[in-house]
């Protein structure tokens, strides 16, 4: 526990919380602020055009003398993705184990930021000072190595945020969680608890990466064909798992996907991986071994439309295709919102012919703790007060459930929204207002240039189409000089609908001329006028609202 006496100590959620992804965590301590993560979410259905979500830092770009630096729980995307754009904006230190830093410094390059940006190796015994402010660590079981929860000191007791977690009796790297540190953490006192809810409607436990490794080396074992595995590029323990069985079955291994050949590169650089030195092949090789002497590892595991495997089952793929002698395995679930395209895909192999092997039985395990693991997680950090965070509002509401269970009162537990502050003053919580927060749209070099209006335009272009008016006037009479021309896209097929046009092209023309006769003559009213007359009269004939874009010339 923190000697300084600390008059005030805050916690908020700028992401991660009623949704999965976009993690980002700030700890106040007085005047310094603590960020932990910066993860990215990749966007819903409705986000149309968006390549990824991160969060809104403006509250940390107007509090940036404050900001004493960002701690980095594990290597997923979901902590890690947004980090190069926060630092465009706040340039401070990070934290990171080994191999968390060892991702982050590619992408940091990619960015063109890594010259310029602190990276500070740390692992689960270090104890640094971050400001004025004691951080600890300790070591957590999850599907990628060097995963670690955070635990910051103050006068009033320890803030703790366990990143992402399970506990793994058998993990693939032999590393145990520090549960007597946990215990030593929660014997001292823990304030706050800030624990990931992923899995808090799941009963039981969560099973073993031991068992997925078993179920497998059992595929690799019983198959003749061509094996392809599809998981998570981050997953480091799940790649490990797919070596152990090639190099078992005696089988080449082959990688596709430019994530994937990313992480297992800096994974194997790092000492994160063990594999031969003959093991892997060029993807240009693989026609020069028979099917049962090889295996595929690839990107796709969410049936990304551009993915890898989604390439390969199109017969998009360059080198390689996906037939009826293959067997496939999804060593991996689907996230949430991603249901649909995954299914996609399990359908798209079945047609094929391929042998696909896919669910929670045999060969994949989730990366995060469920309900008897978050009560023992509670248990061992005996925290005064709790905020379920990492989830799901729904996620929140049962880990909350959890927490009650295991004895904390139920008025010390907050279910957060994002923006909103807890405040801790003299050992009392309290709801402390809010800060900005919200989704910041990444779309191609664009950064916060997609809002609701742009979105709003792309929902209603997908939904009805567009119809373009061109007309040209004179300058001193007002009077058509030609056109009006319809051009529609995505409204209705023309061929079909040529007396629908001509009608609304002699209505243009009705319009524009009134707008003469009454002495309009501002393009915003002549345009106003036309899109509201021209807009009723194709709902009256087609139920529809495509969106209407006048375009007026004049000569």
């Amino acid at each position: 526990m923190s000697k300084q006496q600390t008059e005030k100590v805050r916690v908020f959620a700028l992401g991660g919380v009623g949704e999965i992804g976009k993690n980002m965590y700030g700890i106040e301590v007085d005047d310094d602020i603590i960020v932990v993560d910066a993860g990215l979410m990749f966007p819903d259905d409705d986000m149309l055009g968006v390549d990824i979500v991160i969060p809104d830092v403006s509250y940390l770009v107007e509090q940036k003398d404050r900001v004493r630096g960002i701690i980095l729980t594990h290597g997923h995307e979901d902590h890690i993705g947004g980090l190069s754009y926060v630092l465009k904006k706040i340039n401070v230190p990070v934290y990171g184990t080994k191999l968390t830093l060892g991702l982050v410094e590619e992408k940091l390059k990619e960015a063109g930021i890594h010259r310029q940006t602190t990276l500070k190796l740390i692992d689960s015994n270090s104890r640094i000072k971050v400001g004025s402010t004691n951080v600890s660590f300790f070591r957590v079981n999850h599907s990628i190595p060097d995963s670690v929860g955070v635990c910051v000191e103050t006068s009033q007791g320890a803030v703790v945020h366990t990143g992402d977690f399970k506990f793994d009796q058998t993990p693939v790297d032999g590393k145990q969680a520090d549960i007597g540190k946990m215990a030593a953490i929660g014997s001292k006192g823990v304030l706050c608890l800030m624990s990931d809810s992923t899995n808090a409607e799941r009963p039981g436990t969560t099973k073993s990466e031991t068992e997925v490794g078993q179920g497998i080396a059992e595929v690799f074992e019983h198959t003749d064909g061509r094996i392809i595995v599809t998981t998570f590029a981050s997953n480091v323990h799940r790649i490990q798992q797919v070596i152990h069985a090639a190099v078992k079955a005696n089988r080449k291994l082959a990688v596709v996907g430019k994530s994937m050949v990313r992480v297992l590169s800096i994974a194997s650089k790092l000492g994160y991986l063990e594999m031969p030195d003959n093991l892997l092949i060029e993807i240009d090789e693989v026609n020069k071994y028979k099917d049962h002497q090889l295996a595929i590892l690839t990107t796709g595991s969410q049936g990304e439309p551009m993915s890898a495997l989604t390439r390969m089952a199109k017969g998009a793929h360059r080198q390689i295709t996906i037939t009826e002698h293959d067997t496939v395995i999804i060593a991996a679930s689907a996230i949430p919102g991603n249901e649909q395209s995954v299914s996609g895909i399990i359908d798209k192999l079945h047609r094929i012919g391929a042998d696909v092997v896919y669910g929670q039985t045999k060969v994949h395990a989730s990366g995060h703790g469920s309900q008897e693991e978050l009560k023992l997680m509670l248990n061992l950090m005996k925290p005064k007060f709790f905020v379920p965070v990492h989830g799901e509002f729904r996620m929140q509401h049962a880990h909350r459930a959890l927490a009650v269970e295991v004895g904390v009162k139920e008025e010390h537990i907050y279910l957060v929204d994002k923006g909103e502050v807890i405040e801790f003053t003299k050992g009392q919580a309290r709801r402390g207002g809010k800060v900005p927060s919200g989704n910041v749209l990444i779309d191609g070099l664009g950064v916060g240039d997609v809002g609701n209006i742009v979105l709003r335009d792309r929902r209603l272009l997908s939904k009805d189409g567009i119809l373009v008016v061109v007309v040209t006037l004179n300058k001193k009479t007002g009077e058509i000089v030609s056109g009006p021309n319809i051009i529609s896209r995505g409204f209705v097929y023309v061929r079909e609908s040529e007396k629908l046009l001509e009608d609304s092209n002699e209505l243009v023309s009705n319009i524009l001329k009134k707008c003469v006769t009454e002495n309009v003559n501002e393009w915003s009213s002549l345009k106003s006028n036309v899109r509201e007359g021209l807009s009723r009269y194709l709902f009256e004939q087609t139920k529809r609202r495509p969106m209407i874009l006048p375009i007026i010339m004049e000569v």
